[in-house]
């Protein structure tokens, strides 16, 4: 006798165990509509994740006179780390018939097996009509116009401008690459210093660059004999930078007495033993040279009128257009095409979706 109430309660107990692994629950969101209105059922099926489910297969109505206008998609829904699943899937109902309708369970099958949900019940009302006055009717209204807000049409507006303006930045870059006209660039240059001026500034820059006296005997010599020799080419108008020292001081022998040349050529015979013969000059020395140097130009050189006013000249270079400048061009006009066709688009099916 024990061992079959032991044996009633297990099975009695394995059967509520299997029962609660598949639940089934239908709801409805309105239990009451007018004719023509719609609410939506729910059906919700919760079991194991390891179980294959399969859903009511609904067509066009639940029940004659009840009408399944959309079925919408399942949802799921996973519990205790995939453990579990809920279905739920939706279903959008509508009646023109009034009446009190039953909504049979619906039914679901899970592994073979089949479950239903409880039943629902609907009850559509037809619409009130007056039957005290019904000889009372009422014509169709009046065309009502709405005025037309700026909210309506600020997305219009935008987009013509936009169109406007990328439009013209188009035509302007295809003008632009068509003409292939050369880019004009004016460049002003400031006046030249006088030769004495400029032999006078590149001479006080050797002479601020003590290291080289000392350490390059060589490369002081070298840029003080060049000065020297680019003021006499500016000054006298022969090409001294191209002449040895004998040949400047015959050249400068037709414009000055011999005298006056005397410290000009033992700079440039020492300049001569410096760099081809390895000659070490004094320090005093090359000061003595820089001097000769300094006093030459001041002795020759030719002063300007002070009240002349000298003007920066401009010189007007022509460049042709690269190929970088014509791909930047063809970019540009790519571009700004593009957006004036979108934006003319966008305008044009404002105004239809406005007054058509």
């Amino acid at each position: 006798m024990l061992g079959s109430l032991c044996f009633a309660a297990f099975a009695l107990f394995g059967s509520q165990a299997s029962a609660q692994q598949v639940t089934v629950r239908a709801s409805i969101d309105s239990l009451q509509l007018l004719v023509g209105e719609q609410t939506k059922v729910h059906l919700e099926v919760s079991m194991d994740a390891d179980k294959k489910l399969r859903l009511p297969v609904i067509k066009d109505t639940l029940v004659r006179g009840v009408e399944v206008l959309d079925i919408a998609k399942p949802d799921t829904q996973k519990l205790n780390d995939d453990k579990r699943w809920v279905i739920t899937q939706e279903y959008t109902i509508t009646s023109f018939d009034s009446a009190l309708y039953y909504l049979p369970p619906l039914e679901v099958m899970v592994d073979d097996e089949k479950y239903r949900s409880e039943s629902l019940a609907l009850k559509v009302y037809s619409i009130p009509v007056d039957t005290l006055h019904p000889d009372q009717f009422f014509g169709p209204k009046t065309v009502v116009e709405v005025p037309i807000q700026w909210e309506d049409i600020d997305t219009m507006v935008y987009a013509f401008i936009l169109m406007l303006l990328f439009g013209s930045a188009c035509v302007f870059f295809i003008i632009r690459y068509r003409d292939n006209k050369p880019i004009i660039k004016i460049i002003k240059i400031e006046p030249k210093l006088p030769p004495h001026q400029e032999a006078m500034k590149h001479i006080e820059e050797i002479k601020a660059n003590k290291n080289v006296q000392r350490e390059d005997p060589k490369q002081y010599y070298t840029e003080l004999t060049d000065v020297i020799r680019t003021y006499i080419m500016e000054r006298f108008g022969f090409n001294a930078m191209e002449m040895t020292s004998s040949e400047i001081i015959e050249n400068l022998l037709q414009v000055r007495d011999k005298e006056s040349l005397k410290d000009l050529k033992y700079l440039f015979e020492t300049a001569d033993l410096v760099k081809f013969a390895k000659h070490a000059p004094m320090m005093n020395e090359n000061d003595m040279n820089l001097v000769n140097a300094v006093d030459f130009i001041n002795e020759t050189k030719l002063e300007e009128d002070p009240n002349a006013k000298k003007e920066p000249t401009e010189i007007k270079v022509e460049e042709k257009r690269s190929k970088q400048g014509r791909i930047a061009l063809m970019c540009s006009i790519g571009l700004t095409g593009v957006i004036a066709v979108v934006a003319l688009y966008v305008g044009v099916k404002c105004i239809i979706d406005l007054f058509f």
